[in-house]
């Protein structure tokens, strides 16, 4: 009966007969109207405007897997905590719904027989054994944690996370693919970042009001989502966004600037070069708003490596910014804050040292598969820290952290091995763009953990989704000049 309802579903929505095809949408269409119709009348406007987006963008997404990216990046971006205004037992989230579409259509095509080739890659094995491995601490660690349907809804949104790798790569096929998707990602972060700058440029009362409007959706809302510098409110506010948290926003920029500045001297942009700059400018604003200071140095990486293999001109204008950080007055509590940091003498910092200290003492007790997700088995241990790594050989001991390494290190190898033969002009700014963000991502994750942590499973979507491009990248590239994986 599944099987035959796969099949009813592949031959009314995804037939090659365009007659069919319309009056199977349209029907879709009118019953849908006519359930919000109705809901309208029960629930109100705001159930029948979330189930109106949900139709649409769940028929697109059926008609091509591709707009399951747009609807992921857009949610991921921009809307990463918001909840469905309904309860079905729970209430789903934005990105519950994003990522279950998407993986609902690809494996549709997988089992219909639509996509007859499974794509790895050369890190694939990796990939698919750090998931293993996540599965396994969490079940582990279940034998001393018992499990609330919270923890084990967001363990499934971040193993959902790590498998959009292999969505990306086996779905992202070809030049046209990869650039309409990439467009979309970009478009996403910049509005990612224009939300931050608008928010962090109006007043307080009015991003509070729209903040509130929000929590409808159970956001955090009142003058309490705000966060300044040492949660002073005398003090700096730092840019939120609709992020929640400035950091968490730091590491959204580090991901958008990233991609986005190798564009701006690229011989065949995605956008017009005038656009590319102010997407870049605004994603630099708000990552500084945020008075991240990982953030910054993950952007100094995710710019590096762009800049030392092709694009030297990100070179002036990276020491260019620099320059007006270190001289401008409106920057010196910046720079200061920076110089704190470097020194270790800000409390921020002294904390980060802390938990470093605590974060090893577990890893020392359980070291070989860490000790789950739910929770630890001791009473003097607690779970989290401030750095990604540590955060993975707590939750996954040594052995999974030794895996993520591996798969990092194998995919810097894959696309400077690639590199090495000649890249495509067209492809060139994709893959250092996509390849230097991943970079930045990971150089920050030694002083913040939101990459990899079941509070901010959004940021893990991310990360993987930037990963997958890049390594789509490459093997568009090899089958071009046709290389063997």
């Amino acid at each position: 009966m599944f099987q035959t309802s796969f099949q009813t579903i592949e031959h009314l929505l995804l037939s090659p007969s365009r007659p069919l095809r319309r009056t199977a949408v349209g029907l879709l269409l009118a019953g849908g109207a006519a359930t919000i119709a109705l809901l309208v009348g029960i629930f109100g406007p705001v159930v029948a405007l979330a189930l109106a987006a949900a139709i649409v963008g769940g028929t697109a997404i059926l008609l091509d897997t591709h707009w399951g990216f747009v609807a992921l990046t857009g949610v991921a971006f921009a809307l990463p905590f918001a909840s469905l205004p309904f309860s079905i037992g729970f209430k789903p989230t934005f990105l519950d719904v994003a990522l279950v579409a998407l993986f609902f259509v690809w494996l549709l095509k997988l089992v219909t027989a639509q996509e007859r080739e499974f794509l790895g890659s050369s890190i694939g094995l990796l990939v698919g054994l750090f998931m293993l491995l996540a599965l396994f601490s969490f079940l582990f660690g279940l034998t001393h944690s018992p499990p609330t349907f919270f923890t084990v809804r967001r363990f499934a949104e971040i193993l959902l996370g790590i498998g959009l790798y292999f969505a990306v790569i086996n779905t992202v096929r070809t030049q046209a693919e990869l650039e309409w998707v990439a467009r979309w990602v970009l478009l996403g972060s910049w509005l990612c970042a224009a939300v931050a700058v608008a928010f962090y440029l109006l007043p307080e009362n009015a991003t509070v009001w729209v903040l509130d409007r929000l929590a409808r959706f159970d956001y955090p809302g009142g003058f309490g989502a705000l966060r300044w510098i040492e949660d002073d409110p005398n003090g700096t506010m730092r840019a939120i966004g609709t992020a929640v948290d400035p950091n968490v926003l730091g590491g959204m920029m580090i991901l958008a600037a990233g991609a986005m500045a190798p564009q701006l001297f690229a011989r065949h942009p995605l956008f017009p070069r005038w656009l590319l700059f102010a997407m870049l400018a605004t994603a630099v604003l708000a990552l500084y708003w945020t008075y991240s200071r990982t953030a910054l140095f993950g952007l100094a990486a995710a710019l590096a490596l762009p800049a030392l293999l092709k694009y030297r001109r990100l070179i002036p204008l990276a020491l260019a910014g620099l320059l007006l950080l270190f001289v401008l007055p409106y920057t010196q509590e910046y720079v200061a804050r920076l110089l704190e940091g470097l020194a270790g003498q800000d409390q921020a910092t002294q904390m980060r040292f802390g938990e470093y200290q605590d974060a090893l003492i577990l890893v020392s007790r359980y070291p070989i598969f860490g000790v789950g997700f739910t929770g630890v088995p001791d009473i003097d241990l607690y779970l989290g820290v401030s750095m990604l790594y540590l955060i993975i050989a707590e939750n996954m001991g040594v052995v999974g952290l030794l895996v993520f390494l591996a798969a990092m290190i194998g995919f810097f190898v894959m696309v400077l091995r690639t590199w090495r033969y000649g890249f495509a002009l067209e492809r060139e700014a994709l893959l250092l763009g996509f390849g230097g963000a991943v970079l930045g991502a990971l150089v920050s994750g030694f002083a913040d953990h939101y990459w990899f942590n079941m509070t901010y499973p959004h940021m893990s979507v991310l990360f993987w989704l930037y990963l997958g491009m890049a390594a789509a990248t490459v093997l568009i590239q090899k089958n071009s000049l046709g290389l063997k994986e």
